[in-house]
């Protein structure tokens, strides 16, 4: 079973200024047209992995991998995997599981002895190794946990994903001014509001708890909360979550995230493209970005991935020169019903 998440970047070579003035991008711009490159790799691979031709995807996530000097996310490389192991290509999976178990922290013991994806690996002798790597990964890292406070989180984390999990769903199903969806967002609310004074709670007493802590998904947990939260409690907590990213605490991304949310409340345009509204007029759209020129250097710099793949996923074509053109009317547009 794939396993999602997205991350890294890659390290170019050094240009000389002049060639790189005359004839070529930016080095910031090679990077995001790299990364955008290994993005629409990944998708392919996944998609095809999808379409269950798994020979395909495995080769798909290699070209990806290439096309970032041959880096990758751990959850890529598990993908990858994956695709191998169903292509009976053992050596090539294992090559991947190998790598994220000694060099990247893979400690998901849970998902990795029972995902149906892997199991032709398991009769191999390289096998058991692996499970005693990741199960050593896991006991590392969990040393320091404060369980108690993890269960607490992980449930926390649920409720706030399962809920919302549901919306798209019931949109489809009933339209988004039925009464199906204003008494499904009445719970989401409600269990929001219940959540924000349990978080509110441990960072007053505690300040921020990372990973190290109360584990990813707790620590997730708590960003969720926040973003979720109203603008009055996101400005109180937002400087312990700048110093929680400042000290890797806390993902730079989540934080970028947060930050956009927060200026977009406030009448300010968002810096990094995380936020996208919808109307019934005009569809979904990227809410108001500060200097849409340069977006993808700033979401490389927190860690995100370029702004073309992202919006993808709403339907959305970026195109920057058309973006910009059309600012100032969305920005009346949205002044004129309130938003």
């Amino acid at each position: 079973m794939f396993w999602y998440s997205v991350s890294g970047y890659l390290r170019r070579m050094r240009i000389p200024l002049m060639i790189l003035i005359a004839i070529s991008p930016s080095l910031a711009d090679l990077k995001a047209q790299d990364r955008a490159r290994y993005d629409a790799l990944v998708r392919e691979a996944e998609s095809l992995y999808e379409q269950q031709d798994h020979p395909a995807s495995a080769a798909r996530y290699t070209e990806a991998f290439a096309a970032l000097g041959w880096k990758g996310t751990q959850n890529d490389r598990y993908n990858a995997a994956c695709s191998h192991a169903l292509s009976s290509s053992p050596d090539s999976a294992f090559a991947h599981l190998y790598r994220i178990a000694e060099s990247m922290d893979y400690a998901n013991v849970g998902h990795l002895t029972t995902d149906m994806d892997v199991f032709s690996l398991h009769g191999d002798g390289r096998w058991e190794r692996l499970v005693q790597l990741v199960k050593a990964n896991k006991d590392r890292l969990e040393a320091n946990y404060d369980h108690d406070l993890k269960a607490v989180l992980d449930s926390i984390f649920e409720e706030d994903q399962g809920l919302r999990r549901s919306v798209a769903a019931t949109q489809e199903q009933y339209g988004n001014d039925s009464p199906e969806m204003s008494a499904l967002w009445e719970r989401i609310l409600e269990k929001d509001r219940s959540n924000q004074a349990v978080v509110s709670r441990i960072l007053d007493e505690r300040g921020w708890v990372g990973a190290d802590v109360v584990g990813g998904m707790g620590s997730q947990a708590i960003f969720l909360v926040v973003q979720h939260a109203e603008l009055e409690l996101q400005l109180k907590y937002l400087p312990l979550m700048r110093e929680a990213a400042a000290q890797g605490q806390l993902r730079a991304a989540s934080l970028a995230l947060l930050e956009d949310r927060i200026a977009l409340r406030q009448g300010q345009r968002q810096r990094y493209g995380s936020q996208i509204g919808h109307d019934p007029e005009l569809g979904y759209f990227v809410s108001p970005l500060e200097d849409p020129d340069r977006v993808d250097e700033r979401r490389a710099e927190v860690g995100l991935t370029p702004l073309r793949g992202y919006v993808e996923r709403w339907g959305i074509i970026w195109d920057v020169d058309a973006y910009k053109a059309g600012l100032p009317a969305l920005e009346e547009h949205l002044r004129q019903k309130g938003e």
